[in-house]
């Protein structure tokens, strides 16, 4: 029966499991839970490929305990009265260990199925996700359960696990691997910290190639065939999407231009323009502001554009807004001062409106009062001392000055007259 390369080759003890260093290196949290032989209740979460799976096959072994398994992709309520239902007899003496995968597609329902049993160890549960956690699993759930984050595994240890899978494949086929020069380190570094990825490219590449003399070789333009855009995460409606949108907001606002580029790239290359284009719009205000105002409506008009043209042409003019935004001065002097004035209406803080400010809707009416607004444009330099906040707020000041050159220069006009 066949077994693709990356099932074949699964670890079987801690030592051969690739990366995860932070959790399962000599002196790693996770290593030392699994040696001690009390698992607890645990959630694994991290990108595909990582080995979240291979870990969990490693406990279930060293424990000793039964191991179910299910996907909550495809699994329901009665899958987990079917696992209930073998805890105290003798398909599971001393309890289950459940291996859940992809536990953010259970309701908040079907996860509440499990809590009585996990809360008495009749079922330890394992569940993994590629999902942040704290978003996806029922809160019932993570206070009783540890949760471990798997990173994407290196390039260089990727490249370990594919040069194990080539001396494997040899076997297999009777005949040696070569890798062309950069070909095995191409692999690695493009399936994006996914060994399984990288892994089934190897095996594609290797059943796809000619023996010759006894050899088969892997050329570095097959191997940049079979793993195109494969180190690309992306999900619109995932972690990773939000994450990327952060980073591209984060370093503009770090003027770090290169960084910002980056991360626009990834968001491109995913086909993704919107995205982009609402969040450079949101930092042509919020992070540039007043220190540039033109900024934001160059940035309206590359949005424009890029929304007209469409990819490949999109990423022309939005390049130029993220370089433009990057290299900008900065002011967030404006959202300081909108937050201190929506606090103050939060808060309560409103008051009737200054009569000289109010409608003169009433005049005619019978009930008319003295107005007493003074009209700006009626005095010199078009401006006037009265008072525009309520009474409970006369004292209050929300926008200061940025220390960019457009903000000082109008704090030493406006100086200079209401002196």
């Amino acid at each position: 029966m066949y077994r693709p390369l990356a099932d074949e080759l699964r670890p079987e003890s801690l030592d051969d499991v690739v990366g995860q260093e932070h959790i399962l290196g000599e002196n790693g949290l996770l290593r030392r839970i699994v040696e001690s032989g009390q698992i607890p209740n645990m959630i694994f979460y991290g990108p595909s490929g990582s080995g979240k799976t291979t870990v969990a096959n490693i406990i279930a072994r060293t424990s000793g305990r039964v191991l179910r398994r299910l996907n909550a992709t495809t699994a329901g309520i009665s899958d987990i009265k079917d696992v209930i239902a073998d805890v105290d007899t003798l398909l599971a003496p001393d309890g289950v260990l459940l291996y859940l995968d992809e536990i953010q597609y259970f309701n908040k329902k079907q996860q509440q199925s499990l809590l009585e049993f996990i809360e008495n160890g009749k079922v330890t549960l394992i569940a993994s996700t590629t999902e942040n956690p704290y978003f996806y699993v029922y809160n019932a759930i993570l206070s009783r359960s540890t949760v471990f984050e798997f990173k994407p595994v290196p390039a260089e240890d990727v490249k370990r696990a594919v040069k194990r899978a080539a001396e494997m494949m040899e076997e297999k086929l009777g005949a040696g691997v070569e890798f062309e020069d950069g070909a095995a380190e191409h692999i690695a570094q493009g399936c994006g910290g996914d060994v399984r990825k990288a892994l089934n490219a190897l095996e594609l590449l290797l059943n796809a190639s000619p023996v010759k003399n006894g050899t088969v070789r892997v050329t570095l333009s097959d191997a940049q065939s079979a793993v195109q855009k494969s180190a690309m995460r992306y999900d619109r409606a995932g972690d990773e999407h939000y994450d990327i949108l952060s980073a591209l907001h984060k370093s503009v606002r770090g003027s770090d231009t290169d960084a910002a580029l980056h991360y626009l790239a990834r968001l491109l290359e995913a086909g993704d323009i919107l995205s982009p284009c609402r969040r450079l719009l949101c930092i042509a205000t919020e992070d540039i502001g007043l220190a540039y105002p033109q900024a934001i409506p160059i940035v309206k008009a590359c949005v424009d554009s890029a929304v007209q043209l469409g990819l490949p042409e999109a990423r022309l003019p939005l390049a130029d807004a993220v370089i433009l935004l990057s290299t900008a001065p900065k002011s967030n002097s404006g959202v300081i001062a909108i937050d201190r004035a929506m606090a103050d209406v939060r808060a309560g803080k409103t008051g009737p409106i200054p009569r000289e400010l109010q409608n003169v809707h009433a005049d005619g009416t019978g009930f008319e009062r003295e107005q007493g607004y003074k009209y700006p444009h009626s005095f010199e330099n078009h401006w006037v001392k009265q008072q525009y906040l309520p009474d409970v707020l006369k004292d209050a000041r929300y926008y200061e000055y940025g220390d960019n050159k457009t903000e000082q220069a109008a704090k030493k006009y406006w100086d200079s007259i209401k002196k």
